[in-house]
């Protein structure tokens, strides 16, 4: 299984919310790169990052900093948060970005999203957050009618190879990550599923190993709750 260290950008700031919510904030190091080198240093090949300025307001946001974590971890790093464009796609994807997510992007304009997946392949994939198990949009501050599940099988037969599915009510809050759904979300054939929200124990990161494809760690490393070394030996 791959894991993932995750990196949220707030101006300019590597920052984490608690089930999304920009009001329950906090912010970890004025300096996301030297974060991402001891990601590195621990022995971390990937990054998840994400632009929570962009998700809220469709711009590229923290794009200076998220260049500076492409040039100078050398990490595969996949980018989400505000990616609505083909514009932005190549933004980061000339930047070095291994893989984007989209997320509102393809919920609101699912023939973009498609024409996006046969141009780009692999390097595109779909973040596929919810709560009570529907699809939310624009930085998680809207919420659809689409059942997140559903939505992974019709992404699957789309040609999308790669989901970041979320379980918001689980996100920043350490009490476990919601493994029943991944359990669930596995069998999607030909899906490469990416957990992320609430891991918070090495022992989940044990039983998500044989289930999911990767596995996002955020808060449970920045407060030291599961040491990222002992994690990649048992992913």
């Amino acid at each position: 299984m791959e894991l993932f260290p995750a990196i949220d950008l707030r101006d300019g700031n590597a920052v984490r919310l608690v089930e999304g919510d920009y009001a329950r904030m906090t912010v970890f190091s004025s300096d996301p790169a030297a974060v991402a080198m001891g990601f590195k240093e621990q022995g971390a090949k990937n990054l998840h990052v994400v632009d929570l300025d962009g998700a809220k307001d469709a711009a590229l946001a923290n794009f200076s900093t998220i260049r500076r974590l492409i040039e100078e971890s050398g990490l595969f790093v996949e980018v989400g948060g505000g990616i609505r464009t083909e514009d932005a796609i190549d933004s980061y994807l000339s930047l070095g970005a291994g893989r984007v997510i989209l997320g509102t992007a393809a919920v609101t304009d699912y023939p973009f999203l498609e024409e996006m997946v046969k141009k780009y392949g692999g390097r595109i994939a779909v973040g596929v957050d919810t709560k009570d198990g529907c699809v939310a949009t624009h930085g998680w501050l809207e919420t659809s009618a689409l059942k997140g599940v559903d939505f992974c099988r019709r992404l699957r037969d789309s040609g999308v190879k790669t989901v970041i599915y979320t379980d918001i009510s689980r996100d920043g809050r350490m009490q476990g990550t919601n493994l029943s759904l991944y359990e669930e979300l596995s069998q999607i054939q030909g899906l490469d599923i990416i957990a992320s929200g609430g891991i918070s124990s090495l022992e989940e990161i044990v039983k998500l190993k044989d289930v999911v494809h990767g596995a996002i760690l955020g808060k449970a490393l920045y407060v030291g709750a599961i040491d990222l070394r002992e994690a990649l030996m048992n992913a």
